[in-house]
């Protein structure tokens, strides 16, 4: 049964969440988005991902900085949705907004709650070494994504698994599971379910200076901090010139030494613990390149420092 609903979501993440409605035939009557921001080299207001996808869509779309005012809240109600699918919207959601379509407001959230709610789960996933994660969707709360499980799907993080492919992959996987989860609740074959106590992780925002390169940390630990960390906010070191070089892909590698110092003509750098390969690094202004071509325009012998600042101490 089609239902009347509203979309609120923001990035890329959502829209496939979006067409999957659409293409169950579900009657998406507004798309609430966040406002237009600057965005690009011109920095020129844009918007975002999923507004862009409403109007090809022909569906109308509301970008307010805020829900909490009466005015957008009675705009709200006076949808008359059945429910409201909500995917990284970005703003929170006063209890009048949550409580004003019949069957309330559905979260599609990229993490197996209660582990990694908040800002930031595919990241934060990939940061701690987790090898396993999903979508939970969620009947929505007060909470910060505190609400009843209603739905749960799993997705292996594989050893080499980057933020962008995870979330390509949480993203299908959501789509596919509200589509399932919106058919058994108007059938009333789905009931939720509390989320337990134990457990509860909290996935903070990201900063950008969680992406400085500390070469006194493991191997494996940086690996993560690449992969997890690109393409926002990237991962950099400091270089003896004072330059940051950006790290867009690296691996593990076989070696030791003092922390900083580069082992081969390959750009493996020793760490705390084991080694890293740069496979593909960018200094400022240049293109990318792999570690070999990097030291060619860079040179370093094997055994000095190739970062000038080896920890965040």
């Amino acid at each position: 049964m089609a239902l009347r609903l509203a979309f609120m979501g923001t990035p890329d993440f959502s829209v496939p969440i979006l067409d999957a409605l659409v293409r169950a035939h579900h009657q998406v009557v507004c798309v609430y988005s966040q406002p237009p921001r600057p965005a690009g080299r011109g920095h020129q207001v844009q918007p975002g991902p999923v507004h862009k996808r409403a109007e090809a869509l022909g569906i109308e779309v509301r970008h307010p900085k805020s829900l909490r005012k009466a005015e957008e809240q009675e705009a709200f109600r006076a949808l008359n949705l059945d429910v409201a699918v909500v995917a990284a919207y970005g703003l929170i959601l006063p209890q009048p907004i949550l409580d004003a379509p019949r069957l309330g407001c559905i979260n599609v959230h990229a993490s197996l709650l209660p582990r990694w709610r908040g800002a930031a789960p595919i990241q934060r996933s990939i940061l701690a070494g987790d090898d396993l994660t999903g979508v939970t969707i969620m009947q929505m709360d007060a909470g910060l994504d505190t609400g009843a499980m209603l739905l749960k799907g799993e997705t292996p993080i594989g050893p080499r698994m980057t933020a962008s492919q995870l979330h390509d992959a949480l993203s299908a996987q959501g789509a596919e599971l509200i589509v399932e989860a919106l058919a058994r609740l108007e059938c009333h074959t789905l009931s939720g379910k509390p989320q337990p106590a134990d457990g509860v992780t909290y996935a903070s925002k990201l900063a950008k200076e969680e992406g400085r390169l500390d070469f006194t940390r493991s191997a494996a630990e940086l690996d993560r901090q690449v992969r997890g960390l690109t393409p926002w906010p990237g991962c950099w070191f400091d270089a003896p010139t004072g330059e940051k070089v950006k790290v867009l892909a690296a691996e593990p590698a076989e070696g030791a030494g003092a922390p900083g110092t580069l082992l081969d003509g390959g750009l493996t750098v020793a760490c705390g613990a084991g080694a890293l390969r740069l496979l593909t690094v960018q200094r400022p202004g240049k293109g990318p390149v792999d570690g070999a071509a990097f030291l060619r325009g860079f040179p370093h012998k094997v055994g000095e420092a190739i970062v000038g600042r080896i920890s965040e101490a």
